[in-house]
């Protein structure tokens, strides 16, 4: 079999699959080990992968900038969003991450009773100007201009002041192997950071991202208390993160 055509297998099968065990498929292919690790790292090097230990995982495609997102799956995030925001309790500070789907939870959040939101976000914090009953806390920082956040020393000292009782974070992908990723190595230590300094952690995930990878890993996926996933997903979905000591909840 030549390079090329190992190579469309592969991605043909990790279409399929959702992932490629290097050393089962080397013995059905009657190849070497060593020749498939060959074929997956070139793959990787393209972007069309993403290497894990012992084979690959789908690459979470990277994520244009926020305007372009906005448009992106919005029904989705709102039917997530409308179930993290049922979440959240009089009197709480809730810590709202940045991103599209943050923004939808924004706009669903209570408002019949008085919380504390905080942010890193400034597109966050202007989604509630009008907000009758939510306080709002804006942690500033050297502005991520993709993904619309604060980062950086003076953005991580704010956070570690503080102690959130929840905290809804986003991400590029997650896998149960992989964990909670993104494409950015300061965002990342950002949202463990918030995650560290928040009693529970709520991670919602559209469908385009589950079980995939990003470069950058946050955290295992069982460092989070809980994922708010679509309804109605393909059968066999969720059945990975259903051993996990996690809580799913289904929008």
């Amino acid at each position: 079999m030549l390079t090329e055509q190992r190579k469309a297998l592969i991605t043909q099968r990790l279409d399929r699959d959702g992932e490629i065990v290097a050393k089962a498929l080397a013995s059905e292919l009657g190849l070497s080990e060593d020749t498939i690790r060959r074929d997956l790292r070139e793959l990787a090097a393209e972007g069309r992968l993403k290497r894990v230990h012992g084979g690959a995982l789908p690459m979470s495609p990277a994520l244009p900038d926020l305007t372009a997102r906005q448009t992106v799956a919005t029904e989705e995030k709102q039917a997530l969003a409308r179930r993290a925001a049922a979440l959240i309790e009089p009197r709480q500070v809730v810590f709202l991450d940045g991103g599209t789907t943050t923004a939808e939870i924004a706009r669903a959040l209570p408002r019949h009773f008085i919380f504390t939101v905080v942010t890193h976000s400034p597109t966050i914090a202007c989604e509630l100007e009008r907000h009758p009953t939510a306080e709002v806390v804006l942690i500033g920082g050297k502005l991520f201009t993709h993904s619309m956040v604060a980062m950086g020393a003076a953005a991580l000292a704010a956070i570690r002041a503080l102690r959130a009782d929840i905290f809804f974070m986003g991400v590029t992908a997650a896998h149960t192997a992989e964990g909670f990723s993104t494409g950015d190595m300061e965002e990342a230590a950002t949202k463990r950071t918030i995650a560290e300094n928040s009693a529970a952690t709520y991670v919602l995930l559209t469908q385009a991202k589950l079980n995939a990878a990003s470069p950058w890993k946050i955290m295992p996926i069982t460092a989070a208390d809980g994922i708010i996933v679509p309804p109605g997903l393909p059968a066999g979905t969720l059945d990975p993160y259903r051993s996990l000591d996690i809580e799913i909840i289904e929008a």
